[in-house]
């Protein structure tokens, strides 16, 4: 084996008694729960700051006790179960939502592997379990959340729905790629797919130093996984009502909300892990305090690291607007997967030349990042191209085509284009209207010996 390769070591766990893992469990559970009641709170709070609003300042003091009002809420009003929908699946759709979301908390660590704590007198590792391949298990985890996703759209009977759940379905294939990509050059410099292990490997320099383009890329994919602004096409309530969750409401609707939050806490636990040195202590902190990666600390300094991912989450929604679909799947297809699959391969290479003893290794990862610097500057100008093309006149629609022929507008076929949009005159080019009529002399006279009276 490599000495470059990380020796797992993954004997702390599996030996803690029935109630210690009862314990985490739920401290687990307490803590997604916990986070979300705050983010929700949090997010309704500095979109209204951005947007120069006050926002939640009722219930409670400062507003913050706003998500526990709206989950009362919610419980409280009437579920209602649509006619036309198919009834077990669409009972079990927020379920399959809900439930894989908390799943994945239970393979991050929140501390070191080792008996760094004491609860209730037995000495214990901060964290419910590990695995060789506990990244797969995360990515596994996070998939199948998107079939309750799939399947409410498509149990409810109804079109729109639907829509939002096939396009969430698209942007899952799409952006997982990439995902994988990212996780795979994380997995090449630890040597491991252990959370712990990876974390441990971070002990001298976080991958974000060293893997920037990856963690850029897992950003992206985060944002377009959990679906958040601006790729909130699911849930896109300007052409979907209000997507895959349309005809869900009181404590199912509440299901699909608790997803989304939850699966927003365990992306930014994931990035944490992988990128951010996890547990550890920033590096002024840990420059000059030997103990601050030891005890209860680690736990402190890992809740900061994700609280500014969410926060990232929040920035996002209050500053870009939502993007078109077409937009969105050119990004996962055309530019995301090229460019995690090239870094993919240059980090690979970068790590067997450094596994034969190359001294030039760090060279090879510069240029790397020149390579993909230009791909990315050629999808720009791609972009502008595509701009220029779109801006010349299109000739008229082919005879025999009505898009209201059937009652309702039906998009064009291939080879079918839309009759042109009338548009606006020119400013310069509309008449003046004067109200009172077009006579303007005798307003004009009118107010003169208004004047000269006065």
């Amino acid at each position: 084996m490599s000495p470059y390769l990380a020796a797992e070591d993954l004997s702390m766990f599996g030996r803690d008694p029935w109630w210690l893992v009862v314990v985490k469990a739920v401290f687990c559970f307490a803590f997604l729960m916990v986070t979300v009641l705050f983010s929700i709170v949090w997010e309704r709070k500095v979109v209204a700051w951005m947007q120069l609003r006050i926002g939640p300042n009722r219930h409670g003091p400062w507003g913050m006790l706003q998500s526990l009002a709206d989950g009362i809420k919610l419980m409280l009003k009437e579920d209602v179960v649509v006619k036309r929908a198919d009834k077990v699946v669409y009972v079990l759709a927020p379920i399959v939502a809900a439930i894989p979301a908390f799943m994945a908390i239970a393979v991050i660590p929140f501390g070191p592997a080792d008996n760094e704590i004491s609860i209730f007198g037995t000495r214990t590792a901060m964290q419910l379990t590990d695995l060789p391949i506990a990244m797969l298990y995360i990515l596994a985890v996070a998939s199948v959340g998107i079939y309750g996703i799939v399947l409410a759209g498509w149990s409810s009977g109804s079109t729109y729905p639907l829509l939002g759940g096939l396009r969430s379905c698209a942007q899952m294939i799409s952006y997982e790629i990439a995902m994988g990509a990212a996780f795979a050059s994380v997995f090449l410099y630890s040597g491991s797919m252990s959370t712990s292990t990876i974390v441990e490997q971070q002990h001298d320099r976080w991958y974000i130093l060293l893997l920037p383009v990856s963690f850029i890329l897992y950003v992206v994919t985060m944002v377009g996984e959990t679906n958040r602004a601006p790729f909130d096409m699911p849930e896109s309530e300007g052409d979907l009502v209000g997507g895959f969750n349309t005809e869900y409401s009181s404590i199912k609707f509440a299901m699909f909300m608790l997803a989304e939050y939850v699966n927003m806490v365990t992306v930014s636990a994931v990035s944490t892990t992988l990128f951010l040195g996890g547990w550890r202590a920033p590096w002024p902190i840990s420059g000059f305090w030997e103990g601050a990666n030891h005890g209860w600390w680690p736990l402190l300094w890992f809740v900061i690291k994700v609280q500014l991912l969410l926060f990232f989450f929040i920035w996002l929604r209050g500053t870009l607007p939502r993007v078109r679909y077409d937009q969105l799947m050119k990004l996962g297809w055309k530019v995301l997967i090229p460019v995690s699959v090239t870094w993919l391969m240059l980090v690979a290479t970068v790590r067997a030349l450094r596994n034969e003893n190359y001294d030039f290794a760090d060279i090879a990862l510069y240029v790397g990042g020149g390579v993909l610097a230009l791909l990315l500057l050629s999808f720009v100008a791609d972009l502008f191209r595509e701009k220029a093309r779109t801006d010349e006149p299109a000739p008229g629609p082919r005879p025999g085509f009505d898009p209201m022929a059937g009652g309702f507008p039906v998009p064009p076929l291939p080879g079918q284009e839309l009759p042109p949009v009338p548009r606006r005159r020119p400013r310069r080019e509309r008449e003046l209207i004067v109200s009172g009529g077009p006579d303007t002399v005798s307003d004009g006279s009118s107010d003169g010996k208004e004047a000269s009276d006065g």
